[in-house]
């Protein structure tokens, strides 16, 4: 059973800082590209970053580009999403996701599994 579980979120400063971590289960975790979703109250899920399964390749949206990074260690089948200089438009749940498939394209933004999100609100 793919399981995917987010903690780390929580109520930090506009400037400040929040590492994110997802650990998964029940899959080959090395295999698959991950992503960071989130969702604004009354907004649909947005987009955030994807890592490749080798871990070499990254990407991200424009609105975090230069202040969010992700990663993954594979020895504790792990996912992270470093975020620095949060701004209250970052607020909102975050979400990790599975790739659907080992050939999977990077740039598909599609998904089969969802963990059930962490909080992160950035508010003075």
């Amino acid at each position: 059973e793919v399981q995917l579980v987010e903690s780390g979120g929580g109520l930090v400063q506009p400037g400040g800082s929040l590492r994110l971590s997802c650990v998964a289960s029940g899959f080959t975790f090395s295999r698959y590209a991950m992503s960071w979703v989130r969702q604004a109250p009354g907004k649909g899920r947005e987009w955030v970053s994807v890592i490749s399964s080798g871990g070499g390749s990254t990407r991200y949206a424009d609105s975090v580009k230069g202040r969010f990074t992700i990663s993954r260690d594979y020895a504790k089948n792990t996912l992270y999403l470093q975020m620095n200089s949060l701004k209250p438009e970052d607020t909102a749940v975050y979400t990790c996701a599975k790739s659907p498939s080992p050939f999977a394209n990077l740039g598909s933004q599609e998904y089969d599994y969802w963990g059930q999100g962490t909080q992160v609100t950035v508010s003075s």
